[in-house]
């Protein structure tokens, strides 16, 4: 499992009745990995898992890996109210061709870390795919700390990444000192991508990917590799957009943008609804702005 680069956290292609588009799914896996990507994260948050079910989360990671065959790798998150369907999800995952797994604390329930610990750990016994830590207190309520990562990965092999969206790129510079390099560490918050990288992240969970997947793949190639004019001006233009990725809304201005420029569609499931109003407008002004002044890769 290759842990490094633009791993796009994709969304779900919903059709007008909100059944899921196998087709388009299948297409935008393509098209991701096409532009530079190096696999591709399926039913994260951007992928609207909490309003999928068991069944339809499996189904994608079918279509995902039939999309892809050995050219890319597919992660699929677990995410779920107990252990005990994290755990057969993680198994079913295995089981349909899925490379590896992105771990999350239940959805609601967050307490302290003797319990969070023993949830993650029967997610990571659950099978032998190699497993990336989703860390997102702002989202989850849960906060692995990197004593808490560290101890993890000494007793789990198969952890071998963390996702970090605590927002405090410290913390990237804090799991490095703790585990070494033992762990590979990706950036999960999109306006946070180039200071994570500078802080040692070796990867970037995108969101914004979805509907600019070469300039994302630019920007974390320029970053890597010590170019920071390029970076930075390639960062200075896209932030605007990328912020999208940290609002409530995400999900839906991200789609909308997605359909906007021709590579997705807006449907969204409830209770989340399409853009409108003033949400709608500042992505429309976001956009106009983008396209009118598209840099040169």
């Amino acid at each position: 499992m290759n842990w490094k680069g633009v791993l796009p956290a994709i969304t779900t292609n919903l059709h007008a009745d909100l059944t899921v588009d196998h087709g388009a799914l299948a297409a935008h896996c393509r098209l991701m990995i096409d532009s530079g990507c190096a696999g591709i994260v399926a039913c994260g948050s951007l992928g609207e898992a909490a309003t999928l079910t068991f069944d339809e989360k499996i189904a994608i990671v079918r279509t995902s890996v039939a999309a892809l065959g050995d050219r890319a790798p597919v992660v699929l998150g677990i995410a779920s109210l107990s252990t005990v369907e994290a755990v057969a999800l993680a198994r079913a995952a295995a089981a349909a061709g899925a490379q590896g797994l992105m771990v999350l604390p239940p959805y609601v329930y967050s307490s302290d870390w003797p319990e969070m610990k023993a949830h993650v750990s029967a997610v990571l016994n659950a099978t032998q795919l190699p497993c990336m830590l989703y860390n997102n207190p702002v989202a989850y309520k849960t906060d692995f700390l990197p004593e808490h990562i560290a101890e993890l990965a000494a007793q789990h092999a198969n952890l071998q990444a963390v996702k970090e969206s605590s927002g405090d790129t410290r913390r990237i510079t804090g799991i490095k000192a703790v585990a070494g390099r033992r762990l590979d560490i990706l950036v999960g918050m999109d306006d946070a991508v180039v200071e994570g990288v500078y802080a040692g992240a070796v990867g970037w969970v995108a969101g914004l990917v979805n509907a600019f997947p070469a300039e994302s793949v630019a920007l974390f190639d320029y970053a890597s590799r010590g170019d920071k004019a390029r970076a930075a001006a390639l960062y200075q233009w896209f932030l605007p957009l990328l912020r999208l990725d940290t609002v409530p809304k995400f999900v839906q201005l991200i789609k909308w943008i997605q359909a906007e420029v021709g590579r997705g569609a807006p449907h969204v499931r409830p209770p989340r609804l399409m853009p409108s109003g003033v949400d709608l407008a500042h992505a429309q002004a976001v956009l106009a702005k983008a396209r009118a002044s598209h840099p040169k890769l």
